[in-house]
């Protein structure tokens, strides 16, 4: 069974590998609500169209994030997110199909999703909660990402979810509760489609299901797996920035300091980073965010200890940090999630 309390730093970003058929799906979703001409204009940018998908297992973090960005911006739909997540079908998880082959039951399957970011892809830390007889994912944005993009990337998450679980199970799966940390709008779509339960202005995006539902077998067969070959095969630069700040935290280099360690310059370092979507200071603080959430839920030290473990000299400067970082000041934040 899920722990009580599970937090699971599972972000991804920029030029770390994401897997292929989030996109050809995307691509698909796009051809056809907004048109071959808009489907041309994302392929042009993100230098990959869907011929090469067929032979690809990955991808890159970017490359999905700006489809995805590009059919916010232009469906002019609220729930578009949603419906793009509930398009797709299991034949479409290439890499995922021999995975969920062995895999017996919709909890084994949501453990699988939650331990393997980089299988399933993942825009977001995130927190899971048994609560009495449901279990709750909450939605951490550690990363920063602005909101209404990051909503839009939780309802796609919610709608692909419920509709890949509907079709391996063949059941009418309904979620508990949506809780959306936005305004208010018409969620009539949402209601409906999830058959949860929505409310707006929340503090955190969170979703929540049935225990019920996930002691429900796999009945889906599965089809042959066709052997692929992936394109991403270079070391991921977002990833060896990232490797580097951990192994010397708490201390964190000085941004010329790291390029050197990097064997580039200082302005070479900032623009690679500035066209993964990225910066060092975000790097920094994505790293410095998810270790203090750590401490908080582990609930062994207390706000001042933390900080300084963290490298802050004045507890006020980490108070300020964090509360830029998630949202809520460490002390809220520890009674909003604690077990």
């Amino acid at each position: 069974m899920l722990q009580r309390v599970d937090y699971k730093t599972n972000l991804m970003v920029g030029d770390q590998t994401y897997p292929a058929f989030e996109l050809r799906n995307i691509l698909d979703f796009i051809a056809s609500h907004l048109g071959d001409k808009a489907l041309e204009q994302v392929c042009a940018h993100i230098g990959i169209g869907r011929a090469e998908l067929t032979h690809c297992q990955f991808v890159y973090v970017w490359q999905v994030e700006y489809a995805m960005e590009f059919l916010r911006l232009q469906g002019g739909d609220p729930d578009i997110g949603t419906k793009l997540g509930l398009s797709y079908r299991v034949n479409s998880l290439d890499v995922l199909l021999p995975h969920l082959a062995e895999l017996t039951s919709l909890q084994a399957c949501l453990q699988f999703v939650i331990n393997h970011p980089s299988l399933v892809g993942s825009f977001t830390d995130s927190l899971i909660r048994l609560e009495d007889d449901s279990v709750c994912i909450r939605w951490l944005n550690t990363g920063r990402i602005d909101k209404e993009q990051y909503g839009f990337q939780f309802l796609h998450s919610i709608g692909s979810l419920l509709g890949l679980a509907r079709e391996l199970t063949g059941a009418e799966i309904r979620l508990t509760q949506i809780n959306l940390a936005e305004p208010v709008r018409d969620g009539s779509f949402l209601s409906v489609a999830t058959g949860a339960k929505v409310q707006f202005n929340c503090e955190y995006y969170e979703w929540s299901i049935s225990l019920n539902y996930l002691v429900l077998g796999i009945n889906y067969s599965f089809p042959k797996f066709a052997e692929m070959t992936s394109s991403v095969s270079s070391t991921s630069f977002i990833e060896t920035v990232l490797k580097a700040i951990r192994a010397q935290f708490p201390y964190v280099p000085h941004l010329d300091d790291m390029a050197a360690q990097l064997h580039m310059s200082d302005r070479s370092f900032r623009r690679r980073l500035a066209q993964l979507g990225s910066s060092y200071q975000r790097l920094v603080d994505q790293v410095r965010c998810q270790r203090a959430v750590e401490l908080i839920l582990a609930n062994e030290l207390d706000i001042e200890a933390i900080a300084e473990s963290l490298g802050y000299s004045d507890v006020s400067h980490f108070r300020q940090s964090f509360k830029h970082w998630i949202g809520h000041p460490p002390g809220y934040f520890s009674r909003l999630n604690s077990g």
